[in-house]
């Protein structure tokens, strides 16, 4: 049945039906922006938080290192602690503000707040996955890298080669985490006007007043979007255990 007028107040579940007939075109746009945001965002993340790592596990060897060597290796650390510190101590919703206002003077022409909300998203992430690969990381034995460099592997191509694949495996349901978090954590991107789920349903109540309506059908679509990517996380998390037994056995 199709709701040609608002119905009355104490019609919930007709006033739902109403909205997300008259209103489907805002909720699907919501989603699939909050989808671009959360996908873009930790896939983004995920890459520049490979280089973060790597920065960050160099180790300083005072006897074959260069003085400049030891130099930049330091200042990349020092640069990796602290961004890791400054995005993951400060909330998303501050850091869209500061670099969406601060960039928006300047008047550049793609600096929307779709832009905007991409990379900050993808920064924010980069901070938190950055963290789980070291910790994935500390999950290898040493042994394996001292093997590599035994045979002549450098400790780059030992890293990139042998310990970081490993350490992404296993670091891959803590990753798809994060997805979930970024589902949910764009919606404070709606402060600097990105048209997202949480403030496209906004645009859908702003003019009949069925926030509360309006705002269980977002409930249901967040909860929709992480159910299914729980799953999936729960399926990475069984088939990573799989291959763990499978080479212990081995």
């Amino acid at each position: 049945m199709i709701y040609l007028t608002l119905p009355p107040k104490d019609q919930f579940f007709q006033t739902i039906l109403y909205l997300l007939d008259t209103y489907s075109g805002f909720f699907i746009r919501g989603v699939l922006i909050t989808l671009l945001l959360s996908v873009v965002g930790t896939l983004g993340g995920f890459i520049l938080s490979l280089f973060l790592t790597v920065i960050r596990t160099q180790e300083v060897d005072k006897r074959r290192d260069s003085k400049l060597s030891i130099v930049l290796k330091k200042i990349g650390q020092g640069f990796s602690s602290i961004y890791i510190t400054v995005f993951r101590g400060t909330p998303m919703i501050v850091q869209a503000m500061i670099f969406y206002y601060g960039i928006a003077p300047l008047r550049i022409s793609w600096w929307t707040p779709l832009v905007a909300g991409l990379f900050v998203v993808t920064l924010n992430t980069t901070a938190y996955i950055a963290e789980v690969i070291r910790s994935g990381i500390n999950g290898i034995d040493k042994g394996q890298m001292e093997a590599a460099r035994s045979i002549g592997f450098s400790r780059n191509q030992a890293m990139f080669q042998i310990v970081l694949p490993q350490a992404i495996r296993n670091s891959l349901p803590a990753i798809g985490n994060e997805f979930i978090v970024n589902l949910k954590d764009t919606a404070v991107l709606s402060v600097i006007g990105v048209v997202d789920l949480f403030k496209a349903t906004g645009s859908a109540t702003s003019s009949n007043y069925r926030i509360v309506e309006g705002f269980f059908i977002a409930a249901l679509i967040y909860l929709l979007l992480t159910f299914v990517t729980g799953k999936i996380v729960q399926k990475l998390e069984k088939n990573n255990l799989t291959t763990r037994r499978v080479k212990s056995n081995a």
